[in-house]
């Protein structure tokens, strides 16, 4: 079992930056897929990028490509999530999640952290 914990969320203006991490429990850390989901108000949960075991590859949605980069510390047990230029768009509790494959669907995510709110003021 993995315990997923995240922090480093707040309140940003536009166009600033932000580092999320997602500090995980247990030995078999580099054993997980590693992905970050965000939920607006209203809004269903929505992938935003993923990042395989080995840190060989990694995968962005649309609307954070070349904004956002998902990174793994396998021997400290985190994974990262560096936002650049944040829009107000971007507004959302942001969740770690846990899983053994590399997909964007959240619900072949086995375990996931409690969620830390990210706002972006225009």
């Amino acid at each position: 079992q993995v315990q997923l914990v995240e922090s480093g969320g707040g309140l940003v203006q536009a166009g600033g930056s932000l580092r999320l991490s997602c500090a995980a429990s247990g030995q078999t850390f580099s054993t997980y897929t590693m992905a970050w989901f965000r939920q607006a108000p209203g809004k269903e949960r929505e992938f935003v990028a993923v990042i395989s075991r080995s840190d060989d590859f990694t995968y962005y949605a649309d609307s954070v490509k070349a904004r956002f980069t998902i990174s793994r510390d396998n021997a400290k047990n985190t994974v990262y999530l560096q936002m650049n230029s944040l829009k107000s768009e971007d507004t959302a509790v942001y969740y770690c999640a846990a899983g053994k494959r590399v997909v964007v669907t959240a619900t072949s995510y086995n375990y996931w952290g409690q969620g830390t709110q990210v706002t972006v003021s225009s």
